[in-house]
């Protein structure tokens, strides 16, 4: 996700509808009737190596996905910070019945799963900004896919946990293990139905200037949302794997 300056001033000029133009005209004076031109034909609309879209500043677009999606993130990182401020608390203790374990391997395969679902964001969010529109599908699809994956990682971890004879009862480092990560999946399958939204939106090609933008719009928040949940993980990965 980038969060440059250049980026920035980028996104809000995306946000505000761009300049009238005329597709599959020329310039008045020869081309008129020159159908697509060099933005015409392919499935990747204006164009595979075309430039971010940009506009004039009319035609203001409310962006109330951003208001909502930065709502969320502030309501997760309180959710968290409790979780883990708890957790740390008790593992500081080193109270008797706090019994730390090795955490199974497929905890490492989920966190390189969520982490490639972030590459896989980042590569849709690029193409759906250049107008890439079979790419931004492809990518799309993939991080969907990566994410439900996810989910299903962190039940054969719960599941090799049981295995194991390790339960929430009697080792709060347990309760911590099932707790965090449970409530994390959920706030993943809350991204996936936001993914699943955003792969809708985007799967039909569109030439209307305000449609553009309020997908990238869209597409921006959610990305905003789903990078956090892969940071997220690492953070608590880290915690319960080297601070017990």
């Amino acid at each position: 996700m980038q969060v440059g300056t250049a980026e920035t001033e980028i996104d809000e000029k995306v946000i505000r509808r761009r300049g009238s133009r005329v597709l599959g005209a020329g310039t008045s004076g020869g081309n008129g009737q020159n159908g697509g031109g060099s933005n015409g034909g392919g499935g990747d609309g204006p164009g595979k190596n075309s430039p971010d879209l940009e506009g004039d500043e009319s035609g203001l677009i409310p962006d109330k996905s951003r208001i909502l999606t930065w709502f969320l993130l502030l309501v997760v990182l309180m959710t968290f910070g409790g979780l883990i401020g708890a957790y740390v608390v008790l593992a500081t203790n080193r109270a008797l019945e706090w019994k730390p374990f090795d955490l199974p391997f497929q905890v490492w395969i989920s966190t390189a799963i969520i982490l490639a679902s972030s590459i896989c964001y980042e590569i849709a969010y690029k193409a759906i900004r250049r107008g890439q529109h079979e790419r931004s599908k492809r990518f799309l699809v993939a991080t969907t896919a990566l994410g439900g994956l996810f989910i299903s990682s962190q039940i054969i971890v719960w599941l090799a946990l049981v295995n194991r004879g390790l339960y929430m009862r009697g080792n709060p480092y347990a309760g911590f293990f099932y707790i965090l990560t449970a409530v994390h999946a959920v706030h993943v399958l809350g991204g996936v139905i936001a993914l699943g939204t955003i792969l809708l939106k985007n799967w039909y090609l569109t030439l209307d200037d305000r449609e553009s933008a309020y997908r990238i719009s869209l597409a921006r928040s959610v990305g905003w949302y789903w990078h956090f949940m892969g940071v997220l993980w690492v953070v608590l990965i880290a915690l319960l794997a080297f601070w017990k």
